[in-house]
């Protein structure tokens, strides 16, 4: 009965903020003390009993009484972090508090004249003159205190964290507790794991709740390729200002590394029982990457304190990065890779038992975490190619990336999923684990293939651009740049991704594909380029390749003679005109997918989705590096390749990414076709089947062979040694970061932790400007 009693009373003082005309005194405990003294609340009912019309309400119509709310509800947070809680009924303020507060930011921040309000300190809030607060950090904004009380909340003994005092008075003191010896779990520097109590995990999920909505005002900023602008709320909370930056970091990441779902593997036991720890590793997971989003840089202040005015222009060092970026035993590299190997393979496991495991739901953040540390840490990323752990990151995001291929709720996640295979496949030793035979069979709704990684990644790619739907085109270039980092590297790829491929550059190279965009050529580019380095440097194991070669000579020999008058090309584009599908289907001999596997499937009616900024070309997300002799790159200025493979590339994608309506202008010329028709690099593939023709045909005839068996023998003993073009130098296109990047992962990130937080909907139905939020 309390609790209805204090929900009817909470629900009573708010109607009385949102009557009263007149301002509240800050002084009138009485009155404020209402919303969290005497009430058991939980997040839900909180966000249940205050509804968004009467917070903005109040916002406009007494906007003295909305900042005192604020002000009142941060001083109790700053109280509770001075003394520690001691009591129960002291613990509930404190989580009575941070609902509200989490409850009503947002409503702050969409309101452009409010946003500096939190930085900036409150003229008598507290003009009694009593309160701590004023005497103590006179001239700290509220954001600051809000900051730094929630930092030591997380670190408040037998609230978020096991008590080391034993005794009935012991009272540890919050200004000398070392919160490097309560780091939540042991991983990275850490070597205890304390005892698990679901009452901690949910104190410290409500706390951190609070935090990330604190780092959400940069959802109600519009785009900007400006990386200059940082968020205030994330550059002061992982500055030297807050004393538990590193404890709090390495809690963090090891909470989720050290995470396992399927617990003690009792089947259903997620059924049974409510799993604490997921929540806190959900919210864990999303700080993480919401502070790893900046390195430093000039913070954004609606009212910025003279301390940061004094930062060179580079701005304050994030320590989350910094550490992040320090990591760098074996064994902490082993505990981070397994963990999120293991998170990330989760819900691709499969039982007897349906339903029998407990499935995450949090890969997404998972995948941008895995970015951030390859990004910020090379020698993690060595560490991730060093040994065949790799495949089992590569595993999973193929297995996302089939899954979602059909789902244009979840564009965003094809698009994390290729940058990061983008970046392995820039270093060597990627493309050399590829050859591991693979043997584990997840269930894909792919053919069945028996073969290696590189197989797998083929199969998946072609899947995609056959199946997937429209909005994956941008990404074609990425998939088949990932397909010739990697082709140098390749022994022997099975008949199936031999055949993929080959299907994959029929469809490209028709006349009215390659004539109906100004950038479609790319892709035959790409393809020509693959073979070419498989052929020049592991011709002897790809006997499989070399035969779908010749078997589709047809295909090269009318990419050599590509007609470029007028007429053809007017022709051309009227079969488009015909067949607007991108790629025939039919010709692609679809087999049996494999047992267990279910069809990628569209988004349910009624899905949102978060918007995306447009991604740069490939040309501006890679950079060309050349293979020396020795193994070592030598990266390729942008100016002075007139020798590679994409002619006008710059022209060509600055055409691509002008808006839709003027792609319409564009018409192809025969010069524009002449001008990369005569840079197609035909050569090695013409000699090869100039050479390999004739004593193929020759065999069938004296034979009578129609067994491709006895071909693929011949092939395989066969040698070109000698009779090649000079090998050419293997180009890699290696990932490099820039404005436009930024502003994408930052918008996908901020549109996954919005769709991802709807228990509360923390920001349902705000004016966030990040991104729009659609309905599928």
């Amino acid at each position: 009965m309390g609790s209805t009693d204090s929900k009817l009373n909470f629900r009573k003082a708010v109607i009385q903020l949102t009557t009263k005309t007149q301002p509240v005194e800050a002084t009138d405990d009485a009155f404020w003390d209402q919303f969290w003294a005497d009430t058991n609340t939980t997040v839900q009912d909180v966000f249940a009993l205050v509804p968004a019309a009467e917070i903005r309400a109040v916002r406009e119509e007494s906007p003295s009484n909305l900042a005192t709310l604020c002000y009142k509800a941060v001083e109790k947070l700053v109280q509770g972090a001075e003394t520690g809680c001691p009591t129960e009924r002291e613990k509930q303020v404190i989580l009575n508090c941070t609902c509200i507060l989490t409850r009503i930011l947002p409503y702050i921040f969409e309101d452009q004249d409010w946003r500096g309000f939190f930085w900036s300190t409150v003229p008598g809030a507290g003009r009694a003159g009593t309160d701590e607060m004023d005497d103590d950090e006179g001239a700290r904004p509220l954001a600051e205190s809000l900051l730094l009380a929630i930092a030591d909340l997380l670190f408040c003994p037998d609230f978020t964290v096991h008590s080391h005092k034993r005794g009935p008075d012991s009272v540890e003191n919050m200004q000398s507790i070392d919160s490097c010896e309560y780091i939540w779990e042991a991983g990275v520097g850490f070597a205890q794991s304390p005892p698990l109590n679901y009452i901690h995990d949910l104190n410290r999920t409500e706390l951190l709740r609070l935090l990330l909505t604190c780092f959400s005002e940069a959802m109600y900023l519009p785009p900007s390729s400006d990386n200059n602008v940082l968020n205030p709320w994330v550059t002061f909370f992982c500055s030297t200002e807050n004393r538990h930056a590193l404890p709090l970091f390495t809690s963090l990441l090891n909470v989720v590394c050290a995470y396992d779902p399927v617990g003690y593997g009792i089947p259903y036991n997620h059924l049974l029982f409510s799993d604490y720890r997921e929540q806190l590793v959900e919210q864990a997971v999303q700080i993480l990457i919401v502070t790893l989003e900046h390195d430093g840089g000039v913070p954004h202040c609606p009212a910025s304190p003279s301390s940061m005015e004094e930062q060179e222009s580079t701005g304050p060092e994030n320590l989350f990065v910094n550490y992040l970026s320090r990591i760098h035993r074996e064994e902490d590299f082993d505990f981070v890779l397994k963990g999120l190997a293991r998170l990330l393979t989760n819900p691709l496991t499969q039982t007897y038992l349906p339903n029998s495991t407990k499935k995450i739901q949090f890969h997404q953040e998972l995948l941008v975490l895995f970015w951030k540390l390859c990004d910020f840490n090379k020698k993690f990323l060595f560490f991730v190619l060093k040994s065949s752990d790799v495949l089992d990151i590569l595993v999973p995001i193929l297995y996302y990336l089939n899954d979602a291929r059909a789902d244009q709720s979840r564009v965003g996640l094809m698009h994390i999923g290729v940058f990061i295979l983008l970046l392995l496949s820039g270093e060597r030793n990627f493309g050399v684990r590829l050859n591991k035979p693979y043997s584990i069979h997840v269930p894909m709704d792919i053919p069945v293939f028996t073969g290696t990684h590189a197989d797998l990644l083929i199969v998946v790619f072609h899947k995609i651009i056959t199946t997937g739907h429209q909005r994956l085109q941008p990404l074609f270039d990425c998939l088949l740049t990932i397909v010739v980092n990697v082709s140098p590297y390749l022994k022997s790829l099975s008949m199936v991704a031999a055949n993929k491929l080959l299907h994959l550059l029929e469809a490209f190279s028709t006349s009215w594909f390659l004539f109906s965009a100004a950038q479609n050529h790319h892709l035959v580019f790409f393809l020509l380029e693959a073979f070419n380095n498989i052929i020049q440097y592991q011709f002897d194991g790809n006997c499989n390749l070399v035969y779908a070669i010749i078997r589709k000579r047809n295909v090269f020999h009318q990419l050599a003679n590509l007609p470029s008058d007028p007429s053809s090309i007017q022709k051309a584009l009227q079969r488009k005109r015909k067949s607007p599908d991108v790629i025939s289907r039919t010709s692609s001999q679809e087999t049996v997918s494999m047992e267990g596997s279910h069809p990628a499937v569209p988004a349910e009616p009624g899905t949102l989705k978060a918007s995306l900024v447009a991604m740069p070309g490939i040309d501006k997300l890679t950079e060309k590096s050349q293979v020396s002799e020795d193994g070592t790159m030598v990266s390729i200025p942008k100016t002075d390749s007139p020798h590679t493979a994409h002619p006008d590339q710059t022209e060509m994608e600055r055409r691509r990414l002008s808006s839709a309506s003027s792609t319409s202008f564009w018409a192809p010329t025969p010069e524009w076709v002449l001008s990369w028709k005569c840079k197609l690099p035909l050569q090695t593939i013409m000699r090869l089947l100039q050479v390999l023709v004739p004593q193929v045909e020759k065999i069938c005839i004296d034979k009578g062979l129609t067994d491709e068996s006895e071909i693929l023998k011949f092939l395989q003993h066969g040698t070109l040694v000698g009779l090649l073009p000079v090998p050419h130098p293997i180009l890699i296109r290696k990932y490099q970061a820039n404005a436009g990047t930024a502003m994408w992962f930052r918008t996908y990130m901020w549109g996954v932790v919005y769709l991802r937080n709807v228990d509360p909907p923390i920001w349902y139905d705000t004016d966030v400007r990040l991104f729009e939020i659609q309905r599928m």
